[in-house]
């Protein structure tokens, strides 16, 4: 039975770091440990990390969560990753390939060649996960027209959830969450789609067995000594990172829509049953609770980026402020923020950045604050797209970058709806928290996981004037129109 003092460890593993969360029942203890991983670029549309840095960035960061407190007390770890990777495993469960990321655009002529035709639509509005390089079953069709050996002799074929609880636990498996992001699932049979599996050239016994997210299977000794838990402790195999940031941030009620920046970004609304809309994925928190939204890759890396080039010598914080002193608009500055292949609401992988409205008046801050503004801006084509489901009422948020004030603005006047920013940068971390208290029974029902776990975090709510919302509403309807033209201009140039 459990105690006030019991604590679950929520284990978010993003696409550059891997961060265990401690959780206590009481709504105490509080605490972070992140480990940071390079993703790598070899090839142009190439984006790949290492699986057994990743491996080892994330025992490590469990290790030094657990020597943070009495590990007698932890009951628990719940998992959330990043979504859409694709690993390939022999058959004593070690990669044979990197890891390709949701950010890998190397299989786009693929998903073009079945978007030219009903297929890709089709495999989308089953699936709930778009035709697009990001997908991991477009990705199988990559390896099968270039290295089909690797396609036929590899045992498992895996995403980042599923290496990390093979590691974890010594089990090959996945679960419902990271199998709607692969392209591969049939949503209404929760199963995987037979078609599918016939598009990639795949066996079906390469694909692991689909768990539930609530799921849970023992911690393996060899991890167990890594960490400093006890072998056996229950590990709640939990959701992709998109579903579960939605519960950590409290927006699981019709009209309150999630809003997450890390390195990407996704606005996401909570239903009831898989729904479809184009241009917007579909994915699962639970059996019975499923995420309908859209993903930016280019969220979080446009400031890294734009800090970088703009203002080197500078943190992101500093640069942010920086950008805070030139005006909404940007002075006519638009960025078209394609840094890497864009998804939602475009889905066109080969479309890239640019700067619009060029002048020489234009400063450094003016180049910042105009890439700030381009993420939010396609984070609100996501949003108009939303409302064919239901209307937006509220939007609650978290992220790295909202601790800077000029972000809170431009994304509160961008979306034009009521801004909450909640819990910083743990919101996934305390979703998978959330998920883990229900799975171990602590709670009866995620609201009530909610109630428990979230403690005294502080909520930022945002105010934007009327002279910020004035600007941006001009900008609603000549930015989709520029982004509709460039697009085209990308399309022809290829």
């Amino acid at each position: 039975m459990s105690t006030a003092s019991d604590v679950i460890l929520g284990l978010d593993v993003g696409t550059t770091a891997a961060k265990a969360s401690l959780f206590s029942l009481d709504g105490v203890l509080r605490l972070t440990v992140g480990v940071e991983y390079p993703m790598l670029n070899p090839a142009p549309g190439w984006h790949v990390q290492d699986p057994d840095t990743i491996a080892a960035g994330v025992l490590d960061a469990l290790r030094e969560a657990v020597s943070r407190v009495d590990a007698g007390r932890i009951i628990g770890i719940s998992v959330s990753t990043a979504m859409h990777g694709l690993i390939g495993l022999d058959a004593d469960r070690r990669p044979v390939t990197e890891l390709l990321t949701w950010a890998d655009s190397r299989a786009w002529l693929q998903a073009e060649a079945l978007n030219e035709h009903a297929t890709g639509p089709r495999l989308h509005y089953t699936s709930g996960t778009p035709t697009h390089p990001m997908s991991p079953m477009v990705k199988l069709r990559w390896f099968g027209e270039h290295h089909p050996d690797i396609l036929r002799r590899t045992a498992h074929w895996t995403g980042l959830k599923d290496w990390l609880l093979a590691v974890l636990t010594g089990r090959v498996v996945t679960e419902l969450s990271t199998a709607s992001g692969s392209g591969l699932l049939d949503m209404e049979a929760r199963a995987w789609n037979d078609e599918a599996i016939e598009l990639t050239g795949i066996r079906p016994d390469q694909l692991p067995p689909i768990l539930d997210t609530t799921d849970v299977l023992p911690l393996s000794a060899e991890a167990a000594a890594r960490i400093g838990l006890p072998a056996g402790l229950p590990v709640v195999v939990g959701a992709g990172d998109g579903p579960l940031g939605n519960l950590g941030t409290g927006a699981m009620e019709p009209g309150k829509a999630g809003l997450s920046i890390g390195t990407s970004g996704a606005v996401r609304m909570v239903v009831r049953n898989p729904a479809v809309v184009s241009g917007l994925f579909c994915y699962a928190l639970t059996r019975d609770v499923w995420v309908a939204g859209g993903a930016v890759s280019n969220g979080g890396m446009v400031q890294r980026w734009l800090t970088e080039t703009y203002a080197p010598g500078a943190d992101d914080a500093e640069a942010a402020r920086r950008a805070a002193h030139v005006p909404p608009g940007a002075d006519g500055l638009v960025m078209i923020p394609y840094l890497v292949a864009e998804r939602a609401s475009l889905w066109d992988a080969e479309i890239r950045g640019a700067f619009l409205h060029v002048r020489q008046a234009h400063t450094p801050d003016h180049f910042i604050r105009a890439g700030i503004e381009g993420v939010a801006f396609q984070l609100w084509t996501i949003l108009r797209r939303l409302r064919m489901i239901n209307r937006v009422e509220e939007i609650r948020a978290t992220g790295g970058v909202f601790r800077s004030q000029v972000w809170r603005d431009v994304v509160a006047g961008v979306l034009n709806r009521p801004l909450t920013v909640t819990a910083a940068e743990a919101g996934t971390g305390l979703g998978a928290a959330i998920l883990g208290a229900t799975a171990l029974g602590v709670v009866p029902d995620l609201e009530a996981g909610y109630r428990l776990l979230r403690g005294d975090a502080v909520e930022t709510h945002v105010e934007v004037s009327d002279a910020t919302r004035a600007v941006y509403e001009e900008m609603h309807y000549r930015v989709p129109q520029l982004l509709q033209r460039f697009g085209r201009l990308g399309s022809d140039l290829r």
